[in-house]
């Protein structure tokens, strides 16, 4: 019951309720204006007719011009207006021009140094038309001297987060879409405190929307009470044109520059099934200890920097470390972080994606919660099983979201026909964001298959080429496919017997979902 009642009176819900009487206001200021209704719907009418062209126009994905173009058309007279209000990709201006600033430091620095390889190392690879794009766009630096070490499940990464954390000696550095209270987040806060006192950098970034049900909305001062630095990105403001799409849903754990942490899950207990709300949650993530942790300590560095800006060189949190050039999994493979932008008009999420789908040769396996393809993307995964690649998607048997899991059946149909296979895994949710392709190349982070990690998130991962993490991942994979249903047209017939109107509807909308 206490748990119920702190979500009917979060945040969340009252932000939500006061931005629906704002809107109510609007409304009824129009029909106010019932004398003057003539007038005043011409007006709106015209500003519709105005943002449909500006739309058709518009460089972007055509899915989403459509998901938009449709309900104006339907209702010129508030359409245009709500498009207005919500349809944009708005940054404010001041993290807008500290981008810049960070952008220009990292160029005048070299800040990713001299360790950093070139894509032309894998030239005789298939790998290098994908190295070679996020070497230009994700600015993804490619790094050897990297051991990497994959979770299949966050409870694994859990106990190794916290002895690394204790180890700590210059900084901690932590960057999560959520954070909760419970066992997981108190274990590392305490660790966190006590790094403080001892004189360590210890900063903490989360989303204000994505911990909104979970702490308070001054939490960060709280956290800067005990030493640590903090920052709530992007705050919530009760306002009608309120900027809820750009989201960080990054997840980063940077530990000295010496070891960094990224993957699926975030800080809170349900990700280690300490708490069970949708059956046995998994997700997974790596770990990453070398040179390639640097690359994480600089996305970090600039987003920081991007919000609270300080000045100073980068230079000052680079390790100094050697390698054991005995040891065969550092010398093995490798890794390229890579991050992505609501500011860039390169959809480096989508096309990484797309780009390992259509090198595959003969195979690609995917875990992904959320399935709600872009055209392209779509296009990519049916030729590809149309040209005799094994390509298999696992979803979750159990949503954690209904509306976002009956879209992601709707594809269901048109893959299976294609001869793409899919599977829901049954003991749980699965939150996971990993693709695997050929032995060869595999990609894990925090991006999902939807538009909104495509197009409005901060979202960052990295890539790993020919490293040895790769046979665990495909293990995994197998493993869960073993513990999966696999969907067929007999499970399309009997739970998927006909497209109501609502799954028209969604699937319309689903770019702006």
């Amino acid at each position: 019951m206490k748990r119920i009642l702190n979500r009917i009176f979060s945040r969340m819900v009252m932000t939500c309720f006061i931005v629906a009487l704002q809107l109510a206001v609007v409304l009824g200021g129009i029909i106010s204006l019932q004398y003057y209704y003539i007038y005043v719907s011409a007006i709106l009418a015209v500003i519709s007719f105005l943002v449909v062209i500006h739309l058709i126009t518009k460089d972007t994905n055509p899915d989403i011009k459509l998901a938009w173009i449709v309900p104006i058309l339907v209702f010129p007279i508030l359409g245009g207006l709500l498009y207005i209000l919500y349809g944009h990709v708005l940054i404010p201006k001041k993290l807008k021009r500290n981008q810049l600033r960070v952008r220009e430091q990292e160029i005048y620095e070299n800040v990713y140094g001299d360790n950093v390889c070139s894509s032309e190392e894998l030239s005789s690879d298939d790998s290098y038309r994908l190295s070679k794009y996020v070497e230009n766009y994700g600015r993804g630096p490619i790094y050897k001297n990297t051991d990497v070490k994959y979770y299949a499940m966050a409870d694994d990464a859990w106990p190794d987060m916290i002895s690394d954390l204790k180890t700590a000696k210059k900084y901690i550095f932590l960057e999560y879409f959520i954070i909760d209270h419970g066992i997981m987040w108190d274990s590392i806060l305490d660790i966190l405190k006590e790094k403080a006192q001892e004189g360590l950098d210890v900063r903490v970034m989360y989303d204000d929307i994505g911990s909104i049900f979970n702490v308070s909305k001054y939490y960060w001062k709280e956290l800067e009470g005990y030493g640590i630095k903090c920052i709530a990105f992007n705050q919530v403001v009760p306002f009608l044109a309120t900027i809820f799409n750009n989201r960080d849903h990054r997840k980063i754990m940077v530990i000295d520059g010496k070891i960094a942490y990224t993957g699926g899950f975030n800080i809170a207990d349900e990700y280690i099934n300490k708490i069970t709300i949708h059956g046995i949650w998994k997700d997974a993530g790596v770990r990453l200890y070398g040179d390639g942790a640097w690359s994480f300590t600089v996305m970090f560095l600039q987003m920081w920097n991007s919000v609270r800006y300080v000045e100073g060189s980068y230079n000052n949190y680079k390790p100094d470390m050697e390698f054991d050039t005995s040891c065969k999994r550092i010398l093995n493979g490798y890794v390229q972080p890579y991050r992505t932008s609501p500011l860039s008009k390169e959809v480096v999420g989508e096309n990484i994606y797309i780009q390992m789908i259509n090198d595959a040769r003969n195979y690609i396996y995917i875990f992904t919660p959320y399935l709600i393809v872009t055209n392209e993307l779509m296009s990519a995964m049916k030729l590809t099983a149309k040209r005799g690649v094994d390509i298999r998607i696992v979803t979750p048997a159990i949503p954690d979201k209904k509306s976002i899991f009956r879209l992601t059946t709707t594809s269901y149909r048109e893959l299976l026909a294609a001869g793409v296979k899919i599977y829901q895994y049954t003991p749980g949710f699965i939150h996971s964001k990993c693709l695997i392709a050929d032995d060869k190349v595999a990609s894990i982070g925090s991006i999902n298959m939807d538009n909104r990690s495509f197009y409005h998130h901060f979202e960052c991962g990295t890539l790993l080429y020919k490293t040895s993490c790769i046979s665990d991942i495909k293990k995994d994979m197998l493993n869960t496919f073993n513990e999966s249903e696999e969907i067929d047209a007999n499970w399309c017939k009997n739970n998927l017997s006909r497209i109501t109107f609502l799954d028209a509807i969604l699937r319309l909308l689903s770019p702006l979902l």
